[in-house]
């Protein structure tokens, strides 16, 4: 009978965790998420600001095959629409330049403003950053061509 008794207390305890087991695995758990996740997030915002800067060269360098062909750049009026869907004033015009109408949108979700003429060249292509208002550091910061 005590033998038939070791037996049982032996399967009894290999058959879970104890709560202070439990607890111990949680605690560790919570200290990894406190310590990786502020990277995580910071490394997840800067992707945004990075996505934006390679889509204002991509638009950039479609800009250059539309002029290309055309002779010169997009009106104010055309917009950057002009990359996707041939405007009036484009006999020339052998695109889409740009793939689909969203690669004109910045990684905030809204469009790229256009200027013509920039401040910087011929044209500015501009995203105002997270807070969509000029100027700013950071996510905030404003990225053009």
């Amino acid at each position: 009978m005590t033998k038939l008794l070791k037996v049982l207390r032996r399967r009894g305890r290999a058959r879970g965790f104890t709560l202070l087991e439990l607890l111990v695995v949680l605690a560790i758990l919570g200290l990894l998420a406190a310590i990786v996740g502020p990277q995580v997030l910071r490394f997840l915002s800067g992707a945004k600001s990075q996505t934006a800067q390679v889509q204002v060269r991509n638009i950039a360098a479609a800009m250059e095959l539309y002029q290309l062909d055309n002779g010169h750049f997009p009106t104010q009026d055309e917009g950057l629409g002009a990359l996707v869907k041939q405007p009036a004033n484009a006999p020339g015009w052998n695109g889409p330049y740009m793939p689909r109408a969203d690669a004109l949108s910045d990684p905030w979700g809204r469009p790229y403003l256009y200027r013509v003429p920039g401040k910087t060249g011929a044209y500015d292509i501009v995203t105002l950053g997270a807070d969509n208002k000029e100027g700013g550091t950071g996510e905030d910061k404003d990225i053009s061509n």
